[in-house]
């Protein structure tokens, strides 16, 4: 045992580092210590740090849209239903939707029910006109031939007086007198008869007329009921595929559903080679689109389908759409070229393009913050971060452009570092804050090309 400490103790002597060795050895251990120290906290992890890009920039509107012919022939419910007293009528039957009709074909029938009881009426209000009439006119037939028997009674009476006056010269003067008196009033008596036939000739007219006109008001509204009734057999104005109209609710109006005398259409005879996406914006993206913008259409029956429209008309005013809990606005988009696979009714999708940038720097969403009303990122320079002001431009659904405070290439943190809260807001130059209008969000120009200055720190 004691052989072997002497050992031990002689191999130590052998390998007493010296004290340049000594010096070696602290600055190989306190050089790679100061480096780790001096490089501050690691990295964020890859996944979370995104690059500023540079290149065309683009923000669309994408909504939900339904196909529909711009011009189209409606099918409607009969004329002069109203003046027949039909109100409310009821589709009985109608041909199946997307039915290809000839001109003169039968498309549906309304319920006759409905005037089952008005023509009824009529008819026997017409009975009762007829039987007036007649009766003004039998009655005018007896008043009229009576005044004329009185008058020729009274020509006849006249006569008479006349021969006695005649007679009377050789008589005393007052028989004389007397015969003259006879005569003249059989004369006047005359006269009135004569008047009074005018007068009753007059009065029979005017109740012909009376009676006629009620006659004729009742033919004419047998009539009315008559072709409405006849036209509850709705025909085909003209060749082409049978559309129903769609009702205020959004339903369209099959058998059983009720068209008036306000809302006729009962079905529409499309022009399949003119097609529109009619779609509803909501008020915060309404203020984007303008009348020209461009548009990709596709359809949800054939996903692989591209069609190209531009924005016919944007809605002045709002309206509260079934099912909605925000008021939207009718956008109405022409689809380019005809195609003969499209059908009214067929859900679209729309990405309307409301600004295109050529060339812009753009960061993810997630990138840019806000304090204070001031936007900036968590800019990753060499081995810090450096939390940094910029103007923000134009925004899309997942990118957002920068104006200023960012270059090509930089790194971004995608989420706040664990020590944010301590790190200093760099803010740009007032100069620079102030020579460029802060392009808030989406306030960008609508459409066309826009340049982008180019970036300044």
């Amino acid at each position: 045992m004691r052989s072997l400490r002497l050992a031990s103790l002689a191999t130590l002597r052998a390998f007493r580092p010296t004290r340049r060795q000594l010096i070696g050895i602290g600055v190989a251990i306190l050089v790679p210590s100061a480096w780790l120290l001096a490089r501050g906290p690691a990295g964020p992890d890859n996944s979370l740090v995104a690059r500023v890009k540079r290149g065309p920039f683009a923000v669309t509107v994408t909504t939900s849209g339904e196909l529909r012919a711009r011009q189209f022939v409606q099918i409607t419910a009969p004329a002069g239903a109203q003046q027949a007293g039909a109100w409310q009528m009821k589709i009985q039957s109608i041909v199946p939707e997307g039915t290809i009709v000839k001109q003169g074909d039968v498309v549906a029938e309304l319920d006759r029910s409905t005037l089952a009881n008005k023509f009824d009426e009529v008819r026997l209000a017409l009975q009762k006109a007829e039987a007036q009439y007649e009766q003004a006119m039998l009655d005018s037939t007896l008043t009229l031939s009576t005044a004329r028997e009185n008058i020729r009674t009274m020509e006849l009476a006249l006569e008479e007086k006349r021969l006695a006056k005649e007679q009377a010269v050789y008589e005393a003067p007052t028989v004389r007198r007397q015969a003259e008196i006879d005569y003249e009033r059989a004369e006047r008596a005359l006269t009135q008869a004569r008047s009074d036939y005018q007068t009753k000739t007059e009065q029979a007219k005017a109740k012909m007329r009376e009676v006629g006109a009620d006659l004729q008001r009742q033919r004419n509204l047998l009539k009315v009921v008559q072709d409405v009734m006849t036209g509850f057999t709705i025909r085909a104005p003209a060749p082409g595929m049978v559309i129903y109209v769609k009702e205020w609710n959004g339903r369209k109006r099959t058998a059983g559903s009720q068209v008036n005398a306000w809302e006729p259409g009962v079905a529409t005879l499309p022009d399949l080679t003119q097609m529109e996406s009619v779609t509803y914006v909501n008020e915060i993206d309404v203020r984007k689109l303008a009348v020209g913008q461009p548009v990709t259409l596709t359809l949800d029956a054939d996903p692989t389908k591209h069609l190209t429209g531009t924005v016919a008309s944007v809605a002045n005013v709002g309206e509260q759409r079934p099912n909605a809990d925000a008021k939207v606005f009718e956008v109405k988009v022409t689809v380019q070229g005809s195609d003969t696979t499209l059908r009214p009714g067929m859900t679209t999708g729309n990405a309307i393009e409301t600004l295109k940038l050529n060339v812009a720097l753009y960061v993810p969403l997630e990138a840019v913050s806000s304090a204070g009303g001031i936007p900036f990122v968590y800019h990753q320079d060499g081995g810090r971060i450096v939390k940094q002001e910029v103007i923000t431009g134009p925004m899309n659904d997942d990118e957002v452009v920068i104006i200023r405070g960012l270059e090509e290439n930089d790194r971004v943190l995608l989420t706040p570092p664990p020590d944010h809260d301590r790190i200093a807001l760099t803010r740009l130059p007032a100069s620079v804050r102030d020579s460029l209008p802060v392009a808030g969000g989406d306030t960008a120009p609508r459409g066309g090309n826009v340049a982008v200055p180019p970036p300044v720190r």
